[in-house]
């Protein structure tokens, strides 16, 4: 008769319990970070803004500047006008995500920009002197004014504005938990009756990984 080693075994046994054991717990916290990871996707999304124009039914947005300059932006539109001390520009937009947009920056293209030309370094935008926010599938508008005649920019944007030929503004902007950065840029283009008209280039992720 063989003797059987119980002892030898046992710890067979134990080992196999233990190596099943630790499978079953790598699957389970496997499983677990994937299934975070995608309920964390899913609420970032659920925050995330995006900026487009206004279609041409919404109605006008009331825009008022620090030195009590004010215009009306009527849907699909823009504002570009050269006063005596500054240059006013302003567009009706849309939220089409989800969550609530904050505008933090703006820089202007005196001439019209390639869709695949890369945004500007994030320093060189203009920062708004207070927040514009933009509720989801709500309409707002974006503004920004160039009041110093010493910036590059100022010469070139007046000219734009009195040939009058399209520029190019990128908007920065982000959730209201001040992530998601993205920017989204936005055709001036001028109309025959003095008018402007805003349509959307291109959108770029800031703080995520940019899909082209």
């Amino acid at each position: 008769m063989i003797a059987v080693d119980w002892v030898a075994v046992s710890g067979v046994a134990t080992a196999g319990a233990t190596l099943v054991l630790a499978l079953a717990t790598f699957a389970s916290v496997r499983s677990g970070n994937r299934t975070a990871r995608i309920a964390e996707r899913s609420l970032l999304a659920n925050l995330r803004p995006l900026l487009v124009p206004t279609k041409p039914d919404a109605p006008p947005q009331k825009v008022g500047f620090q030195d009590d300059r004010w215009f009306s932006v009527p849907g699909s539109g823009a504002i570009a006008e050269v006063g005596d001390t500054a240059i006013y520009l302003a567009i009706s937009v849309r939220n089409a995500g989800s969550g609530i947009a904050v505008m933090h920056g703006w820089y202007v293209h005196p001439n019209r920009e390639r869709g695949a030309s890369p945004y500007p370094p994030l320093e060189e935008f203009h920062r708004l002197t207070r927040d514009l926010y933009v509720a989801p599938s709500d309409e707002g508008f974006w503004q920004g004014a160039l009041r110093d005649p010493a910036d590059p920019a100022f010469a070139a944007v007046r000219a734009a504005i009195e040939e009058p030929h399209a520029m190019v503004v990128d908007i920065l902007y982000g959730d209201h938990e001040l992530g998601q950065r993205s920017v989204s840029r936005f055709l001036l283009a001028p109309r025959d009756d003095g008018r402007w008209f805003a349509s959307i280039g291109r959108h770029w992720n800031v703080d995520r990984p940019d899909p082209r």
